[in-house]
């Protein structure tokens, strides 16, 4: 009896272990984008968002996540992520990053669109290239 308990909680243990929400890896050149189905290959304007199922959702650009996610229940999302474009493939909180939109940047889907964890780095960069910052907020009224 005492090895039957042992092993039903070894096998809920592993069920909640597999259901967490956390980031998935993209496989870049292999993953396709969930919202315009191109292949993601660019690791500086990558996105994705968590469902609080675990779910994951894929973006080649952080435009196409902006889009997605107006089509979605926000109320089922528990990670709204992006990669930094200061360090390519590295994901960071969405809605803590800052944005950049410049011409001169120019992103997967043709936005202009850029992210960055640390909002020093954004600011040098808009000073090198030109364009506007936006906080996540102001960036989903632009979406």
């Amino acid at each position: 009896m005492h090895r039957l308990k042992l092993i039903l909680l070894f096998f809920g243990f592993v069920s909640l272990v597999s259901c967490g929400i956390e980031p998935g890896t993209i496989d870049y050149g292999k993953d396709a984008c969930s919202f315009c189905q191109m292949n993601i290959v660019d690791n500086q304007h990558a996105a994705q968002v968590v469902t609080n199922k675990g779910k994951v959702f894929k973006y080649d650009a952080i435009e196409c996540m902006m889009r997605d996610i107006k089509k979605k229940d926000h109320n089922s999302i528990a990670l709204y992520l992006i990669t930094d474009y200061s360090e390519p493939g590295k994901f960071t909180d969405a809605q803590k990053a800052t944005y950049l939109v410049s011409a001169n940047v120019p992103s997967p889907m043709g936005a202009n669109l850029s992210g960055f964890s640390k909002k020093e780095n954004a600011s040098t960069l808009q000073q090198e290239k030109e364009g506007t910052l936006y906080s996540w907020d102001e960036l989903k009224n632009q979406f």
